[in-house]
């Protein structure tokens, strides 16, 4: 298949003084390579430090480096402990005659953990390792950064690395004095090569982001992945039953995991520990629970005469997997020795791709894989071309915050944490003190004095949204906060404003709605979407006593077709998230066009903190917030008389548009109130359509109508298949209706449920 071929016209000046133009051809795959070098992503110095200052400045003065705000110290370590005995801080020619950045490239090999507690990095690092593309993103100017033994005057013990926190690139400086244990080798991160030293300096950056070395003790695999690629990661819970007793299962998990791994999307996984079970406990197969594998490759291989004498099966489904230890533990079929490994020859391994490259990787059947590992993480990478093919996620992401209004004093931040680990929810922020009056303006009064009119009507409507919504619950069986126990949740909703974003899950239903909102329109049949939302990260702040992570998650709404201000009401929940206290919480759902409203929430009201909301589809979607209550005024405000009645009209279907034995014809339809219409899509030859279509609009004229049209999509023009008027009353929520068509061809009717109000902030 050729590349498609793009011609571009360019006008140039020649040294007569005339123009010329001229024509070139580009290939798509090298204009796509222009596009991506021509527009750098933005990159954030950590602590206002920039490396090409530094460097030069240590430089002229012939001094190696020394980082200020990491220093070779027990708080760069630990946050409390003490320091092994002998622990001493060296530099790399301290260590090694001649030290190096790489030996021989990068590779997994480069990785051994250490005596501090982060395999989950470690992990995440091999798989990083194995792509140049990504490693060239966290090392930036590898080659600059080398030693250069000829040149050793060009040496200022000053490196640097990148990592993706909330949207951007973050430019980490550190200097090249590493811990060194008594027995002189380095306490942490280390390479199989004594003089290679790329693993230990990224760890001692990744360890500065985050505060101290200590800080990377116990994290989670998805979290490193997202750090280190920008990408979105995905957790997987495998059922172990479901995929043992049933192959199909088993080979639509096999064709994920390939299709993942053949877009370079970085897998890993893990044996979650039984409930008191002691983490990093091994099995008898040598497996090691609580432990982060990587996998590095994805076989799927026909039986040849060889295999077919060793396995019983029509084709062979085989994972590599990688141990961050560095040892190959795996004891079962096809391990190192077995006698599956040892009738196949050398050749015979290599033809089929079944070739180990590095220390601690080893080859296993797909059916072990489902037997043993119970989570598993994909990171997906997101693509930045202009150029973007069809198979390829396509992102759009908006920063936001949870905040309070000035005037609401703030809990401490343990009173909004939920203690995820012992179960037990807190009960939340408690006030002593009202909230102090604050000043409002006309609009604000006027809608106040407005939303005094109808209080009986939306306390009912209140009491059946109440009724028709699933209380939300943390992942892993947690149970629902209730707010209404000891009251502290009542206090919390009395007082909240609506101004601020910070109103909890959907059980907290009086203030859930005050959560930022965002809204997004699929059009055609819909589309399959992947949702990730992000929270900044916290572990800066454990050495306060503080730091975890606050529990997530978001709802799906969907809204009006033409809506374009915040949602007032509960609506129609199109899809919602689990609820974890992690760093990211993702969502992939398959929703029909429309538009709809995703809201980030805590799980518990009053939390507060930032974070980033990332969409991603196989079309181009426009992700925006929702800030305002109302709708923009118009521009002709001083002359006509603001809305004074707020309308949603549900056009739930139609029946009866052709006889039996005629051809259905191709409808759509119309509805209109005042000078704004919403028209739906066609339904083709559907004598009955499902319209379900909502619409909402503000009124100046409390008693305008509302008319529903439905048409006849001709060849030419269009005809007339009949129409309905209805008209809203003061304050009503939920009405039905069913209304014969008049005035048209057809003799059908039309299912309608409306609601309005005199407040323009109810619907």
């Amino acid at each position: 298949m050729f590349a498609q071929t793009l011609q571009f016209t360019s006008i140039m000046k020649t040294d007569e003084g005339n123009y010329t133009v001229c024509k070139y051809p580009v290939t798509q795959s090298s204009l796509k390579l222009k596009l991506n070098s021509s527009m750098p992503e933005k990159v954030c110095k950590f602590q206002g430090q920039c490396y090409h200052k530094l460097k030069r400045s240590c430089l002229r003065r012939g001094a190696l480096f020394q980082d200020p705000f990491f220093p070779p110290s027990a708080e760069s370590l630990f946050y409390k402990r003490t320091p092994p005995p002998g622990l001493t801080w060296k530099r790399p020619r301290e260590l090694c005659k001649d030290p190096r950045l790489f030996v021989d490239g990068i590779s997994t090999r480069d990785l051994h953990q250490g005596s501090l507690g982060n395999c989950w990095m470690v992990a995440a690092t091999s798989c990083l390792a194995a792509e140049s593309s990504l490693w060239k993103k966290v090392i930036p100017d590898h080659a600059e950064q080398e030693w250069h033994p000829k040149r050793p005057d060009q040496y200022a013990g000053i490196f640097h690395f990148r990592f993706w926190r909330l949207g951007q690139w973050t430019d980490v400086v550190v200097d090249d004095r590493l811990p060194v244990s008594e027995d002189g080798m380095l306490l942490f991160c280390r390479s199989a090569t004594p003089r290679e030293f790329w693993s230990a300096l990224l760890e001692k950056a990744y360890a500065k982001l985050n505060g101290c070395y200590e800080a990377l003790e116990g994290g989670n695999t998805a979290e490193a992945l997202v750090d280190f690629t920008g990408g979105v990661s995905e957790p997987l819970s495998l059922n172990q039953e479901e995929l043992i007793d049933h192959a199909d299962q088993r080979k639509m998990l096999f064709q994920t995991l390939a299709h993942a791994h053949s877009h370079k999307a970085l897998i890993t996984c893990s044996i979650r520990p039984a409930e008191g079970e002691q983490v990093e406990s091994v099995l008898d197969c040598g497996l090691i629970k609580g432990h982060a594998y990587g996998v590095t490759a994805v076989r799927k291989l026909r039986m040849s005469e060889t295999l077919h004498s060793i396995c019983n099966a029509g084709r062979l489904y085989m994972v590599r997997m990688r141990n961050p230890w560095g040892t190959a533990d795996w004891t079962g079929a096809w391990s190192l020795g077995s006698p599956q490994w040892q009738q196949l020859s050398r050749r015979e391994r290599e033809k089929m791709g079944l070739i180990v490259r590095d220390v601690g990787e080893f080859w296993m059947e797909f059916e072990d894989f489902c037997r043993y590992f119970t989570d598993m993480v994909v990171c997906r990478l997101a693509e930045k071309s202009l150029l973007w093919p069809q198979t390829h996620w396509k992102e759009v992401c908006c920063l936001g915050a949870w905040t309070y209004t000035s005037g609401i004093p703030l809990p401490s931040s343990s009173s909004c944490h939920l203690n995820i680990k012992n179960q037990r929810p807190s009960t939340g922020p408690q006030w002593s003190k009202q909230r102090p009056a604050q000043r409002l303006d006309k609009k604000e009064q006027r809608l106040n004095e407005r939303k005094k009119e109808g209080p009986i009507q939306r306390e009912k409507q209140k009491k059946k949204e109440s009724a028709d919504v699933k209380p939300k619950q943390m992942k892993g069986g947690k149970e629902r906060v209730n707010r209404h126990e000891g009251g502290v949740g009542i206090r919390w909703e009395r007082q909240i404003d609506r101004r601020s974003r910070c109103g909890g899950c959907i059980n907290h239903r009086d203030t859930f709605l005050h959560n930022p909102q965002f809204i997004f329109e699929l059009v055609g049949d819909g589309a399959e979407v992947l949702i990730s939302l992000q929270q900044e990260d916290r572990r800066m702040k454990r050495r306060e006593g503080s730091g975890e992570n606050l529990p997530i998650g978001f709802e799906v709404l969907k809204v009006e077709v033409n809506r374009v201000c915040r949602v007032q009401c509960l609506c129609e929940q199109a899809a919602s998230s689990v609820y974890m206290d992690s760093r990211s919480v993702t969502l992939r759902v398959t929703l029909g066009p429309g538009r709809y409203v995703i809201l980030p929430t805590t799980f518990q009201p009053g939390a507060t903190g930032r974070f980033l909301l990332r969409f991603f589809s196989h079309s181009h979607v426009r992700l925006r917030e929702l800030k305002e209550e109302l709708p923009a005024p118009s521009l002709w405000q001083c002359c006509i008389p603001e809305p004074s009645a707020v309308t949603t009209v549900h056009l739930l279907k139609a029946s009866g548009l052709s006889h039996p034995k005629q051809t259905a014809p191709d409808v759509y339809a119309v509805i209109r109130c005042e000078e704004d219409s919403v028209r739906t899509r066609i339904f083709k030859k559907d004598g009955s359509p499902e319209f379900n279509t909502k619409a909402i609009f503000y009124s100046r004229n409390p008693k305008s109508k509302i008319s529903i049209e439905l048409w006849r999509r001709g060849m030419l023009l269009d005809s007339f298949l009949g129409g309905a008027r209805l008209q809203t009353g003061g304050n009503e929520r939920g009405q039905n209706r069913v209304i014969d068509l008049q005035g048209g061809q057809s003799q059908g009717c039309v299912f309608v449920e409306t609601s309005s109000s005199q407040c323009l902030t109810d619907l």
